[in-house]
């Protein structure tokens, strides 16, 4: 069930769009940022606001690499893997955080501070290979600087821009 303020912020954005579908990514997005994902029933109740079916609503919750459709870790490390991060390296560094987080793609570590997941492209093309950790674009990651960002979310789980 939508909560008052989750329903006052999706009015909000509805006022932006002419029928109540154009808001639908919106919608997904502040239920994610207030529940940090989103669920079959968060699916169902975005759906009843905006008078769509659920089968419409999660089609395009499937389609968005940025909505979360099973809980995450505190912080999200999507990793580029299109071809143009590929030949800069992005295999490496994904192995590398691999390793390092103890997690496949996809898994969020046991304590629960980082998921892993893989994106079909970042728009970093010539500065790959790039991640986006926590909505932030990092450019020309190594897996030395990998390590940096890894550390300084750890030593400061709330810490935000680790990457400057």
């Amino acid at each position: 069930m939508l909560t008052d303020k989750e329903k006052q912020l999706i009015e909000e954005e509805l006022r932006h769009h002419e029928q109540k579908r154009g808001a639908v990514s919106e919608a997904l997005m502040i239920l994610q940022k207030s529940r940090g994902w989103v669920s079959s029933e968060a699916i169902a109740d975005v759906a009843q606001q905006l008078q769509m079916t659920v089968e419409e609503v999660d089609g395009i919750a499937t389609f968005y690499d940025l909505v979360y459709r099973s809980p995450v870790g505190k912080h999200v490390i999507m990793v580029c893997d299109s071809v143009s991060c590929y030949v800069m390296g992005e295999q490496r560094l994904t192995e590398h955080l691999k390793k390092r987080l103890g997690v496949e793609l996809g898994e969020t570590t046991d304590d629960g501070l980082f998921t892993l997941i893989p994106v079909g492209c970042l728009g970093a093309c010539d500065k790959g290979p790039a991640l986006l950790v926590d909505g932030e674009i990092i450019e020309g990651v190594t897996p030395e600087r990998a390590d940096q960002i890894i550390e300084t979310f750890r030593k400061e789980p709330d810490a935000h821009s680790a990457h400057r």
